[in-house]
């Protein structure tokens, strides 16, 4: 049982008038922002980690007061709003859990006001607390999107994506989650108990961090980011290459088998979708496979249960991670779902793992989709799955 915590109350924001429409961009000069050295899908080893990395029944690192220093240091802020599950009436950790995980991907120069989310999952603990279902929301969906006077955005209909860059463009990336949660909660019913904001390069960190994970590729597929040095094998992004004038480089093929694989490597290979037979799909598939083969790699190396090696993995996880868990301590959510372990770790996917456009060039989520989020909202996914069993990716991690 959790143990019984202050709880938050979510209020409306105030309608402000609009500064600028979401398509805007600020001119502004950026407030110059200290170098990170590691950026951080890191700290979900800590927060996702530390609950789903745990050996079903089995030990816990150390007590509460570990967990909340080794977590002391994480950002958190409202990145959820008005769907948040409280909703003004507390964070009940005795039902089913859900949480928003955004992975955004910003460059070197780029402003936090045009930042979209490039990965949108859900994870889905049932009242049981002793499975995790992670289910992909792919980046083209199309969405209608409730006005936000927070970032003067008027409301309207685009690509999921998008609507975290109308909801961050006063540079504020809770304001995008805010919109992005409410948008899912409208279109899905969905409520969320936390969610996280990474910035997908951590993910380097925090794989360096464990040495390297073990990823499958069902594949072949040649990056479109990257190339190696032939000399000694060190990683170039293909924009950087002529930096590198006179190096022989070689391209970098993912070939089809299971193999261990660098931070780089598994980071670069989660990201590719050009090449590949359904696209995003597929790539989320690979996400979803990463996140995974951290948490196996985390609980089988016992990194969970080394208060030394927690404190590692948090020193590379780096300034890039924000988190919401409603006001209810990060202790209380490890010690919840202390029966979750990675192999229950179960991949969903929508729209039978292949794209289904308009029009418009956009994702429309079929029946099968908008019926597995109703479960999702009902908690009766497991029941759903087992009628439903094509929604389940096919991975051999």
């Amino acid at each position: 049982m959790p143990v019984e915590t202050p709880r938050r109350t979510r209020s409306a924001r105030s309608a402000t008038p609009p500064s600028r429409s979401a398509g805007a961009r600020s001119h502004s000069k950026p407030a110059k922002r200290a170098k990170r050295k590691d950026p951080l899908w890191s700290r979900l080893l800590v927060i996702v980690g530390a609950f789903l990395m745990m050996a079903s029944g089995g030990a816990i690192v150390g007590s509460k007061v570990l967990i909340d220093q080794a977590t002391s240091n994480i950002a958190q802020d409202d990145l959820l709003g008005m769907a948040g599950s409280n909703d003004g009436g507390g964070n009940d950790l005795d039902g089913p859990i859900n949480m928003l995980l955004l992975g955004v991907d910003i460059r070197s120069g780029q402003e936090k006001s045009d930042t979209r989310a490039d990965t949108i999952i859900i994870l889905h603990i049932p009242a049981t607390h002793d499975q995790a279902y992670l289910i992909s929301i792919p980046r083209d969906t199309e969405v209608t999107a409730p006005a936000f006077p927070k970032s003067g955005f008027g409301g309207g209909t685009g690509k999921i994506t998008d609507m975290f860059q109308a909801g961050a463009q006063k540079g504020d990336w809770s304001g995008g989650a805010q919109l992005l949660a409410q948008t899912i909660k409208n279109f899905s019913g969905i409520t969320f108990n936390g969610a996280a904001i990474i910035d997908f390069s951590g993910f380097k960190s925090i794989i360096d961090a464990l040495g390297s994970v073990r990823m499958c590729v069902d594949q072949e597929v040649e990056s479109i980011h990257m190339l190696t040095r032939e000399r000694d094998g060190y990683p170039v992004y293909i924009s950087d290459k002529a930096r590198h004038s006179g190096e022989k480089l070689n391209p970098v093929v993912y070939k089809k088998g299971c193999r261990e694989m660098k931070g780089w490597e598994a980071l670069d290979f989660s990201r590719q979708r050009y090449g590949l037979d359904n696209g995003d799909y597929d790539r989320q598939k690979n996400q979803q496979q990463l996140v995974k083969a951290m948490a196996k790699k985390a609980m089988d190396s016992g990194a969970m249960t080394n208060p030394m090696k927690i404190n590692e993995l948090m020193k590379a996880a780096g300034e890039a991670f924000i988190l919401d868990t409603g006001g209810t301590p990060i202790a209380d959510f490890v010690f919840t779902l202390r029966g979750v372990a990675a192999n229950d770790m179960v991949m969903l996917r929508t729209n039978g793992g292949t794209f289904s456009g308009n029009d418009a060039g956009r994702e429309v989520l079929q029946p099968i989709s908008l019926e597995m989020f109703e479960a999702v909202k009902n908690d009766r996914l497991a029941e759903f799955v087992m009628n439903n069993p094509t929604v389940m990716a096919n991975n051999k991690s």
